[in-house]
């Protein structure tokens, strides 16, 4: 497989925590390697003192610009050409890279990514699409903040590249699909729900109908649709709901020296369940329609939840992701039936 190509420079954190993810994905895939992008001093610095079985995985593609966090995202096409988020998405183009993968503004990213790679013959706009947590396994949610608006007919695109995924890639024969809604009621929503629910109806897909929040973590559907505004604050939401739960369980399994005693019987009960659902777990989010694979993570991943952004990056390589939606778009196959 190709390199990964790693945007080090873009984020909330500092480049040395994007390369140590870099560098703990490339200890857990021996197959692995990557383009580390950036500030060439800056890296060379940081991977002073590896092995040199891992130096020798790694190459340094030097770019003089950063796209700050706060930036537009036609200030990033038009002035920052030599970024290294840009330069990691250019890799992808030619071919020197299998995927990208950067932390920076997602606007930026994502005006970037269409600008350079450009999307799929019948996609209009890119979405953002990761796996989150749910009693059957993992529910497919798209877009998570790619596009704070959406049509009708790019919310009906969204789906039908969410049910490609998850039958290519996640094996599901009959995905089913949900439109995110204030309610599964058929006379729910604003205009523009209902006109993507009336879309979605007549698909082909095996649409479920609305869905409401709780959906999402139910196991009743597999992949479920909103436009980048609504997704982002759900998934906010989701990151913030675990971080509170985790500290109340902190809080109270240390208010006694019962509680302690309690806290350590449980221990590895608590642990287990922290893990299955530990965000950092699920960093990474492929941006699909585009004509090549690029990843966004967290902008405050730490190393852990970054290197599971660059695993992820080389599994959509490895699984073909863009040639998987391209196909299917060019000459679709029934992903289910209708059964609303």
């Amino acid at each position: 497989m190709l390199p990964v190509a790693i945007d080090v420079m873009s984020g909330d954190r500092q480049p040395r925590e994007y390369i140590a993810g870099a560098l703990a994905a490339l200890v857990e895939q021996a197959d692995l390697t990557v383009l580390l992008v950036g500030e060439r001093t800056l890296i060379e610095a940081a991977l002073a003192g590896q092995p040199t079985a891992l130096r020798e995985r790694i190459e340094i593609v030097p770019a003089s610009q950063v796209v700050d966090m706060d930036e537009s995202p036609r200030a990033a096409v038009r002035h920052k050409k030599d970024s290294s988020m840009r330069v990691a998405v250019e890799l992808v183009k030619s071919a020197r890279a299998a995927a990208c993968v950067s932390a920076g503004n997602t606007g930026a990213l994502t005006a970037i990514a269409h600008f350079v790679l450009k999307t799929l013959p019948g996609v209009e706009r890119a979405a953002i699409i990761s796996a989150i947590p749910a009693a059957h396994g993992h529910t497919q949610m798209l877009d998570l903040g790619a596009n704070a608006k959406a049509t009708a007919e790019q919310l009906r695109q969204f789906a039908t590249m969410g049910a490609i995924i998850a039958r290519d890639i996640y094996g599901l024969t009959e995905p089913r699909i949900g439109l995110l809604n204030i309610g599964e009621e058929d006379m729910k929503g604003h205009e523009l729900v209902q006109d993507a629910h009336a879309l979605l109806g007549t698909s082909g897909l095996n649409y479920v109908g609305f869905v409401e929040g709780n959906d999402i973590f139910s196991g009743d559907v597999d992949v479920v649709v909103t436009d980048g505004f609504t997704g982002n604050v759900a998934l906010k939401t989701m990151e913030g709901v675990a971080a509170l739960i985790g500290a109340r369980l902190r809080e109270e399994f240390n208010a006694s020296w019962l509680d302690r005693l309690a806290g350590l019987a449980a221990r590895a009960v608590l642990r287990r369940a922290a893990a299955s659902l530990d965000p950092r777990r699920y960093n990474g989010a492929c941006m699909v329609g585009l004509g090549g694979i690029v990843v966004k993570s967290h902008g405050r991943a730490d190393a852990m939840a970054f290197g599971r952004a660059v695993i992820t990056a080389a599994r959509a390589a490895r699984q073909g992701l863009t040639e998987h939606i391209a196909q299917a778009l060019a000459a679709p196959q029934p992903i289910g039936s209708s059964t609303s």
